[in-house]
């Protein structure tokens, strides 16, 4: 990227984005106007930082696509096949994943094209939403700018969302692999593991810049891969034979929440651009065997025997998180709940800085100068305690799984790209107006899930409240 950076007709007005007279960060030094990042930009920004100032090859590529979509969604598809039933999930997993790789090689074609109509080297998710309505028919291109502000809205409340499972998941294991190191437990709440916990998080969301975060999500990712190595060891060491507390079919009232946990899983649309814009071959990105193909593969595969193993290892039984299942009283499954939990940690700030950079900018704008940073910092701290607060209320991580799944992801990763793409390349319909009837199938797939996914997470929350939590209690 140049010095200036490049420039996009917005309008009537000329946008100039990654120009570097502005700045990123909370470093207090500047008075320069600070941009507005978009979700996606910060994910370019820190890709674009972490390998500065070279591009990246294939096999980086293929990894980075790895890690952005292998987290607690995964180790949570146990707990989505027992809502679909073994066999169905096994069959559904794969046939929601190849949906999901269809979306994004309709988000890269589509960006790519208004990359040419729009004469810019590259555009994130949001920008190519909305340059698609800019230069789309007549009749939808003022409707652009609300476009912008509905994908950022969605990506705020993922994020958000994200880092409120986070807020769970780390408590709930470093509190089982606690109690059962000790004879007589720890005696400590969950509620006060969580209280504890707020304190490094709040530390480690002070790092102001992405660059300084890049050696901790790569500790994240070698912790983190070690432990779902020894996951996959206890959910494939002696398998049960399939019987019929692990039907084969759960019934159609629970695949609404089957869908929520598995598009929450698949929810990693928003790298797609970020990681194609910054390879050497782009090129190698798309195709039948090129580096998102091979790495989507990789991930059903995962996500299918996850799922499959886990819920057949441990039937009805299986929780939000596979981790919470394992032995409790085994050093090393006590040992995989904590390595697990510290990687979490370690990308809690990278969950949470998208909705920073989105809704800072607002904030401290009604501040002075010499009270800016101070503001971000307030707001910083601000917004890490709404997640622990929404931690608190719902303090279980399938429930937040479900509805920000069912919400969010099903928007971003099913509803949005067959908008764009019809938007995009209308009024071309495709040979026997293919692409109008796969894009309507998609989205109607989306909108169903969208629906009923919503509903029945929001109806299992109220039971939550009235009934409280009906798992039995944990013990050593």
């Amino acid at each position: 990227m140049s010095k200036k950076g490049y420039k996009k007709l917005d309008g009537e007005n000329i946008r100039d984005y990654g120009s570097t007279e502005n700045t990123l960060g909370l470093s207090g030094r500047s008075t320069e106007r600070k941009p507005s990042f978009t979700g996606s930009q910060i994910v370019t920004k820190f890709i674009a930082e972490h390998d500065k100032p070279r591009l990246t090859t294939d096999n980086e590529t293929l990894i980075h696509t790895l890690k952005g979509n292998i987290g607690p969604g995964m180790l949570a598809m146990p707990d989505a096949f027992k809502h679909a039933g073994l066999w169905v999930g096994l069959v559904l997993t794969p046939l929601l994943g190849i949906i999901c790789i269809d979306c994004m090689f309709l988000l890269v074609k589509c960006s790519k094209e208004l990359c040419r109509r729009a004469k810019v080297p590259s555009l994130s998710y949001e920008e190519s939403a909305k340059a698609c309505f800019e230069h789309g028919p007549e009749g939808c291109r003022k409707y652009a700018t609300a476009v912008g502000y509905i994908i950022n809205t969605f990506l705020v409340i993922t994020q958000l969302g994200f880092c409120c499972v986070y807020f769970v998941f780390i408590p709930q294991n470093l509190k089982q692999a606690i109690d059962c190191m000790t004879t007589s437990g720890s005696g400590i709440s969950q509620l006060a593991f969580q209280s504890i916990a707020i304190i490094p998080i709040l530390l480690i969301c002070y790092i102001p810049h992405l660059k300084h975060l890049a050696p901790v999500s790569l500790i994240a990712s070698v912790i983190q891969a070690t432990g779902i190595v020894f996951i996959f060891y206890y959910v494939v060491k002696d398998l049960p034979e399939v019987q019929e507390q692990v039907p084969a079919f759960a019934g159609w009232a629970a695949m609404p929440l089957y869908f929520s946990s598995a598009i929450y899983a698949f929810e990693g649309i928003g790298l797609v651009l970020p990681l194609e814009n910054k390879m050497k071959t782009p090129e190698n990105f798309r195709g039948p065997v090129g580096v998102l193909s091979t790495a989507m593969a990789i991930i059903l595969c995962l996500f299918s025997a996850m799922g499959f193993f886990g819920y057949l290892q441990y039937g009805s039984a299986v929780q939000g998180s596979i981790t919470l299942n394992l032995p409790p009283r085994e050093p090393l499954a006590q040992a995989v709940k904590i390595l697990i939990s510290v990687a979490v940690y370690m990308t809690y700030p990278l969950q949470i800085y998208v909705p920073f950079e989105i809704l800072t900018p607002f904030v401290v704008r009604r501040f002075d100068d010499n009270k800016k940073i101070i503001a971000e910092y307030v707001f910083r701290t601000l917004l890490v305690v709404f997640t622990f607060v929404l931690a608190v209320v719902i303090p279980n991580i399938g429930l937040f799984i479900n509805l920000i799944g069912a919400v969010s992801s099903s928007a971003l990763a099913l509803i949005f790209p067959p908008i764009i793409d019809l938007v995009t390349f209308w009024p071309d319909k495709g040979k026997y107006n293919w692409r109008i009837i796969k894009n309507t199938f998609i989205l109607l797939v989306g909108l169903l899930g969208f629906v009923t996914g919503t509903v029945s997470s929001l109806r299992a929350i109220v039971e939550f409240f009235i009934n409280g939590d009906e798992s039995p209690p944990f013990e050593c």
